[in-house]
């Protein structure tokens, strides 16, 4: 699944720089489950969007596989500057609360 949403991203995004990772086992789900991400995207394409319009393009594009096999998708949507701010760092993902 990872290969996947990472092939539609540079595809749709041309990005400066992609990570997609799979933080399904850091999740209450079987093992080798793949439903649970986090995507660090840094686009020239997102300058002219705010962050919800960045996160709605996203998700359209993945539209299929967040209705079929995605559970969870963290986003973190740059431009290169606001990455290059950032210190090339995102937030780390929270710890799992097992569905509490």
């Amino acid at each position: 699944m990872c290969k996947e949403i990472e092939k539609k991203l540079k595809c749709a995004f041309s990005p400066l720089y992609l990570l997609v990772l799979d933080e399904s086992d850091q999740h209450n789900v079987p093992q080798g489950s793949e439903s649970h991400f986090k995507v660090i995207l840094v686009t020239e394409k997102f300058a002219a969007q705010g962050m919800v319009a960045r996160h709605q393009a996203v998700y359209q594009l993945l539209a299929d596989e967040l209705s079929n096999c995605i559970h969870a998708l963290a986003l973190h949507t740059y431009t290169p500057i606001e990455w290059q701010q950032r210190q090339q760092t995102a937030f780390p993902s929270p710890a799992c609360r097992g569905g509490e």
